[in-house]
C-alpha cells in the first residue's frame, strides 16, 4: 500500500522531515519514501491512504523495560513518600526482591496476564519494540519463566519483543551476603539454560552497591560473551563505582541510568559506540536530584536513547510519551533529541538494524499521530495523539 498526503519524520538525521510525502509499503518493509509527487510509477496502483497532513514516525522502541514481574510495591511508594531513600528500602528486603516472592509464585500464563495490559497501553501509544528484561526471579525456575513469558507476549500481541536476561539483578535472600555463590551457583548456570532454550537475545546486570561490583558483572558478562550474546548494564544510577567503564570497555549496546557517570565514562562510552539510556521515570519516582550527564553525553556525540524503565518499584510507568516529556522537562533534553531517543537510538541500543527509521529496505513499522510537527509527542503531558500504527506494514 501507499500512505498519501503526510509529513514524515524519517529519522534518519534529526527529524529528517518530510512535507507532502508518501510512503510505500511491499512485504513489510518500506519499498519508498519521499515527496509524493516524485513517488515512482511503479507504485502508482497500490491502493493508497490520505493520511490528511498526519504526521508519520517510525514506530515508538522501549529499549528497557522489566514488563513481566509479579505484584506490586505500592507499600514502597508509600515509604518513600514517608522519607525511606531507595537504597534503605532495599538494605530493608524492600526495593527488588520484594517483587522476587509473588514472581516465583507466578506460573508463565499468570505472568502473561498480568503483563498484557502493561503491554496492551504500550501498543496503544505507538511502541512496535519493546525490550523486557527478566531479574524478579532470581532462581533458575523463576527467571525462565519470566523469558517464556517475554517470548509468549510476542505471540499473542502484534509487537516485537527482546529479552534481556538480567539474572544479576539483585542478591535474594538465600544468598544474603554472598553475592559470589549466587553469581557462579544460579546466575551463570541459568543463563546458559535459557540460552539452550532460545530465550535471551541480551545480558544484563545491575552494577551498583546495593547489587553487585564490577568483578562479579565481569564474570556475568565472560559468560554472556562466551555465549554469543551483546551486553547492556544498569550503572551508575545511585552512585558511581566503575560500571561505565566496564561495560564500554567490554563494548557493550546499551549503559542504562548513568545519573552519576561523569566526564570520562561519556567518554569511554564515546569511544566504545555503546547508546547511553536515559530513564526519567525513576529519576522521578525515586525524587532524585543527580541528573544524568546530558551536556557530556552531547559533547563527546553519546547517542542517548529514552526508555519508560516499566518496574513495579523505581518506574510503574508504561507511557513512552511521558517518558520523553520527563526528558525534556527534567533533564533538558530537546524534543528531537525525546524521539531519536524513543526510534533511531533506541533500535541501537537493542542492537536492530532497519528499525526505529523510515527509509527503503527498513522495516514498516510505523506510527502516525495527530498532529502537525514532531514537538508536539515530547510537549504534551498525559496525552495520546496516536492515530493508527502499523506493524510490518500492517495496520
Amino acid at each position: 500500500m501507499v500512505l498519501r498526503n503526510t509529513t514524515i519524520a524519517t529519522m534518519t538525521a534529526d527529524y529528517g522531515l518530510l512535507s507532502d510525502g508518501a510512503i510505500a509499503i511491499q512485504d513489510g518493509e518500506i519499498a519508498w519514501c519521499g515527496p509524493e509527487a516524485d513517488l515512482p510509477g511503479q507504485f502508482a496502483d497500490l491502493p493508497s491512504e490520505d493520511l490528511a497532513g498526519r504526521l508519520v514516525t517510525p514506530g515508538l522502541i522501549d529499549c528497557h523495560t522489566h514488563l513481566v514481574f509479579g505484584g506490586d510495591r505500592a507499600q514502597e511508594f508509600e515509604m518513600r513518600l514517608n522519607g525511606a531513600s531507595y537504597e534503605e528500602v532495599a538494605r530493608a528486603g524492600g526495593g527488588i526482591v520484594s517483587t522476587v516472592k509473588a514472581t516465583r509464585q507466578a506460573s508463565v500464563e499468570n505472568l502473561v496476564a498480568q503483563a498484557l495490559p502493561r503491554l496492551d497501553a504500550m501498543i496503544a501509544e505507538g511502541i512496535t519494540t519493546v525490550e523486557i528484561k527478566s531479574g524478579y526471579g532470581l532462581n533458575e525456575e523463576a527467571e525462565l519463566n519470566m523469558l517464556r513469558a517475554a517470548r509468549k507476549l510476542a505471540s499473542i500481541r502484534p509487537v516485537r519483543i527482546l529479552t534481556s536476561y538480567l539474572g544479576a539483578h539483585a542478591v535474594p535472600k538465600e544468598y544474603q551476603n554472598r553475592p559470589d555463590a549466587y553469581i557462579d551457583e544460579v546466575c551463570i548456570p541459568t543463563l546458559h539454560k535459557a540460552h539452550a532454550e532460545g530465550l535471551v537475545d541480551a545480558v544484563d546486570g545491575f552494577c551498583e552497591g546495593i547489587a553487585f561490583d564490577t568483578a562479579q558483572i565481569a564474570r556475568v558478562f565472560d559468560a554472556a560473551t562466551a555465549l554469543g550474546l551483546p551486553l547492556k548494564l544498569h550503572a551508575e544510577q545511585l552512585s558511581n563505582i566503575g560500571g561505565t567503564q566496564l561495560a564500554a570497555a567490554r563494548g557493550a549496546m546499551s549503559v542504562d541510568h548513568i545519573e552519576y557517570a561523569n566526564n570520562d565514562d561519556c567518554a569511554a562510552l564515546a569511544k566504545s559506540g555503546t547508546v547511553a539510556v536515559i530513564l526519567p521515570g525513576a529519576f522521578y519516582t525515586l525524587r532524585e536530584t543527580q541528573a544524568p550527564p546530558i551536556d557530556a553525553l552531547r559533547t563527546h556525540n553519546v547517542p542517548m536513547a529514552v526508555a519508560t524503565d516499566c518496574n513495579p518499584g523505581s518506574s510503574p510507568m508504561t507511557s513512552l510519551l511521558l517518558a520523553m516529556n520527563m526528558a525534556c522537562t527534567l533533564f533538558r533534553m530537546t524534543p528531537q533529541e525525546a524521539l531519536a531517543g524513543a526510534t533511531r537510538h533506541a533500535a541501537q541500543a537493542l542492537g536492530q538494524d532497519g528499525l526505529g527509521i523510515i527509509q527503503q529496505g527498513a522495516t514498516a513499522d510505523l506510527a502516525v499521530w495527530n498532529v502537525s510537527h514532531p514537538a508536539e509527542l515530547s510537549y504534551r503531558i498525559g496525552f495520546n495523539s496516536l492515530h493508527k500504527r502499523y506493524f510490518g506494514g500492517v495496520a
